[in-house]
């Protein structure tokens, strides 16, 4: 069982760099077309470059923190039972586990960014990413806690956003120059963020569908059919949200091709007869 606090911590990262991804995919595609190149993460223009890294300190720092709350503060340092490690805080050591690939996705690209310890190329930090959303996936697919009843539905719907996030990053690596790809790892990663927080506000805050009730460690509806259209308002919550996101993505390719498109851009799309 989780909290309302553990949902939108993480909701709160992934939401401010998909969002930031999704922004920077656009505006580098509209500004160039024929020179976009898939990234896995973007620098943030501006302050003589002080920020450029910013988002790559956000997703290291981030997972750090909420690492430690996992890790030391969640199992309040009480690590082994009898010579075995606690089981009572099992989902807090997965969670712990998960967050450090996030980190050394972080660290790793920082590395390879900033210093020449560790020069990779963006095709291989995308595969480092990539390897970050799989143990996420994993993660919450064989999760030690079991989720149940409506938990484990909005925790369903949770897995197959991340496997978007793993296919979409992964892909990265291998269509270099495809802005769709770039794009959809942008989209992916914020409607993760966008869910994280769904799921707090249904479960943990006063979005509870009726019929249906947090009662101590778990979600509890007083039959089946309240179970039913708890369901069924959750799918509907994440089609609200896929749409939503699309199109706002579609409104900010408008305003960014107006503001900063290039001139190869309308090429793109006038058919070979010079009708659009």
């Amino acid at each position: 069982m989780g909290s309302f606090i553990g949902h939108a911590l993480p909701g709160t990262l992934f939401l401010l760099v998909g969002v930031w991804h999704i922004w920077s995919s656009l505006v580098r595609y509209v500004s160039n077309p024929k020179s976009f190149r898939v990234r896995v993460w973007n620098p943030v223009p501006g302050f003589d470059g002080k920020l450029e890294y910013l988002e790559l300190y956000l997703v290291a720092g981030g997972a750090f923190i909420d690492m430690c709350i996992e890790v030391l503060y969640s199992t309040h340092l009480k690590f082994f039972i009898n010579g075995v490690l606690n089981p009572h805080h099992m989902n807090d050591f997965e969670h712990g586990g998960m967050l450090l690939m996030f980190f050394i996705f972080g660290v790793v690209s920082l590395l390879s960014e900033k210093t020449r310890f560790l020069p990779l190329p963006e095709g291989a930090l995308c595969l480092v990413a990539a390897a970050a959303f799989s143990a996420e996936y994993l993660l919450f697919y064989f999760h030690s806690t079991t989720h149940k009843g409506l938990e484990g539905h909005y925790h369903l719907l949770l897995v197959l956003l991340i496997g978007l996030c793993v296919l979409s990053v992964a892909a990265g690596a291998l269509l270099r120059t495809s802005f769709p790809v770039d794009l959809s790892s942008g989209i992916a990663i914020t409607l993760q963020g966008l869910w994280f927080y769904q799921t707090a506000f249904t479960l943990y805050g006063p979005m509870m569908p009726n019929g249906c009730q947090l009662k101590g460690d778990q979600i509890v509806c007083r039959s089946s059919d309240s179970l039913v259209r708890g369901e069924l308002l959750a799918n509907f919550q994440l089609f609200s949200l896929v749409f939503g996101v699309l199109v706002t993505v579609a409104a900010s390719y408008g305003f960014a091709a107006s503001r900063y498109g290039h001139s190869d851009l309308k090429s793109l799309h006038v058919l070979p007869d010079g009708l659009e």
